[in-house]
């Protein structure tokens, strides 16, 4: 399985980096991260934007979940099965917007392989016939970010845009909220940004990098969509 993984992921991702890196015209890693970073987001957009209209029929579809779970607050198999049917009759799935999350970490670990590797210089034997090797490669990013080790602004750059988004995806006017919704809402939108600090202070400084922008890239989708929606409404 793990070589499965390894062929059909992580060495496709690790020929494209170093694809970018070799026509670029100055030498950057970082900068070949960035553009891989957005290369991936756009190949990713469908999905993005089929969970970005799943949090919106959501969120529309909100006061009348509370008031199902109103109305059925002592009988919980009830209140499932109204939730469920409310589901079927606007045909909205509610486990669609998790899709998006599934699909980046498997990218992510593969990444984390690929920035070991590739960061090192160890690549010759993942590289395809058609795929030069670039010898050495330059890790510091922009001359003074060293792309291979922890990296403490990138990592809090990557919770803060984690922050921003998580505040972003927090429906409005979403009503009263039971106790575990309210846990549950506080945990993704300040303790997902704290863990991602964490995570990030430990790894190597382009995997933070590749979280930062592909956050930022995902606050500006939904921003630009947000905006999009208010137009129409006028």
């Amino acid at each position: 399985m793990g070589n499965i993984f390894h062929l059909i992921l992580t060495q496709p991702l690790l020929n494209t980096l170093i694809w970018i890196y070799n026509i670029l015209p100055f030498k950057d890693m970082g900068v070949a991260i960035i553009a891989l970073t957005l290369l991936i987001r756009l190949v990713l957009l469908p999905s993005f934007h089929r969970q970005l209209k799943s949090q919106k029929e959501l969120q529309q579809l909100q006061p009348k979940l509370n008031e199902i779970k109103e109305k059925y607050k002592n009988d919980q198999q009830q209140q499932s099965k109204a939730i469920m049917e409310l589901y079927r009759e606007h045909k909205v799935n509610p486990f669609s917007s998790c899709l998006p999350l599934l699909i980046q970490l498997p990218i992510l670990i593969a990444l984390y392989s690929v920035f070991l590797s590739g960061l090192k210089g160890d690549i010759g034997s993942e590289l395809y016939p058609f795929i030069a090797n670039p010898g050495d490669i330059n890790t510091v990013f922009l001359g003074f970010v060293e792309l291979s080790n922890p990296n403490l602004y990138f990592a809090f750059a990557a919770g803060i845009f984690q922050f921003i988004q998580s505040k972003m995806m927090m429906p409005k006017n979403q009503g009263p909220q039971d106790a575990t919704a309210k846990i549950m809402s506080a945990q993704f939108t300040y303790f997902m940004p704290i863990l991602t600090v964490i995570i990030s202070m430990r790894l190597p400084a382009g995997l933070s990098l590749y979280w930062a922008v592909t956050t930022l890239f995902a606050i500006a989708q939904q921003y630009y969509i947000i905006r999009k929606d208010q137009k129409r409404s006028e």
